[in-house]
């Protein structure tokens, strides 16, 4: 059966939903049949009239508390981006829908727990439907876990195998989290207090992982001080469920780095005393899970978000001491700005040629993509992956 629409974004008249549909009506290729969906009719026409969107981009009402309102998105459409977080409160219909039915879904999830129970729940189902759920398309954690997959990719082409061991560094960040991220945190500590199954998976690196158990994992929640590079390093707040990720897609890939693999991911503050102090400030900061942080809806202006930007580095070494490094960039804001542009040309990829191998599952951006999804982020979404000279 021909659906009318190859995508349709679900919370498209929300904060980040709106940017995802301007990239789209920029980027998105000429054929391209999509739609803009959410429960306020009147919010969406207002979205497509501000955006001067074509008559040809539709505006669907969709409830997602409503089993008769998702299968009527579902008959419609072949993919289904969602900004609708936190999704452990608002988004398990809609996986189970897109698991039943066959229909390829991307979000911005970085909730590890509320994953987790849909691998559990749903992964069976969507390889036996052809339907790819690939969760965490946005700033968590593409950069993170693309960046490894390059790192390895480089690692086993020079040497002949994979780094058993990868630092990822956070060098520079100039920007802010999306109030969905922080609206999430609060959710999933939320769950974590009243339920104790939540806080153990919260405390499982390879809760992401079921069946496999990989070896102790490096820490990374204290400051410490790098003897290599010569500075001060904090816990980073997004590696949680960064390396969660990192360690799927190295289970979903046949153990591509190993079975031995261990990562680790944090925040490069600096040298000196100054560096050190500041280590120690972010390692004590809980702004972004207070209720004085960001809301869902909030964000920056337009140049903020521009004047926004990233820069990471992954180190990657083998037990003969074999060594490689690669840089990853964004020239926006990480909340906002680039992960809008990175969900959306995630969805692009899956859609296309470059990603149709792919079966029916719960995958991992790098693993559903790889190098496919490089490609598209630095010819379409403003980032450059970089293999460093030894």
């Amino acid at each position: 059966m021909t659906k009318s629409f190859d995508l349709v974004i679900f919370g498209a008249s929300g904060y980040t939903g709106r940017l995802v549909a301007e990239h789209l009506s920029r980027q998105a290729p000429p054929d391209l049949r999509w739609a803009l969906a959410g429960r306020d009719a009147s919010r969406l026409l207002a979205v497509h009239s501000d955006l001067q969107l074509p008559d040809a981009v539709a505006c669907l009402t969709v409830d997602a508390t409503d089993e008769s309102s998702l299968r009527s998105l579902m008959a419609q459409t072949r993919l289904v981006i969602t900004t609708v977080g936190p999704y452990q409160l608002y988004g398990s219909a809609l996986v189970a829908a897109c698991a039943q039915a066959g229909v390829d879904y991307v979000d911005l999830c970085g909730e590890p727990a509320w994953m987790r129970q849909m691998i559990d729940t749903h992964e069976v189902q969507a390889r036996g439907s052809g339907g790819r759920i690939v969760f965490s398309c946005g700033f968590d954690s593409i950069p993170f876990d693309l960046g490894v997959w390059l790192l390895q990719a480089q690692m086993r082409q020079q040497h002949g195998q994979p780094a058993t061991q990868v630092h990822g560094r956070v060098l520079r960040m100039k920007g802010t989290f999306s109030g969905g991220t922080a609206a999430s945190l609060r959710a999933t500590l939320a769950a974590a207090r009243s339920d104790p199954s939540v806080m153990a998976l919260l405390r499982d690196p390879f809760s992401l992982t079921p069946g496999f158990q990989g070896p102790a994992q490096p820490p990374g929640h204290k400051p410490v001080y790098d003897e290599r590079m010569g500075c001060w390093l904090a816990p980073f707040v997004m590696a949680d469920i960064n390396t969660r990720n990192v360690h799927r897609s190295n289970l979903l890939q046949g153990h591509a780095y190993g079975a031995d693999f261990r990562y680790d991911e944090m925040l490069v503050t600096g040298p000196g005393e100054h560096g050190q102090a500041r280590a120690h400030a972010v390692a004590a900061d809980r702004s972004l899970a207070s209720d004085d942080g960001p809301r869902p809806g909030e964000g920056p202006t337009r140049e903020e978000r521009e004047a926004g930007l990233y820069e990471l580095l992954f180190v990657g070494r083998d037990d003969a001491g074999h060594e490689a490094r690669v840089r990853v960039t964004g020239d926006r804001d990480p909340g906002y700005g680039s992960t809008s542009r990175m969900v959306a040309e995630a969805a692009l990829c899956l859609l296309g040629r470059d990603a149709v191998a792919t079966p029916g599952g719960i995958w991992t951006p790098a693993a559903a993509m790889g190098q496919a999804l490089i490609d598209r982020l630095q010819a379409r979404a403003g980032l450059t992956f970089e293999v460093l000279p030894d």
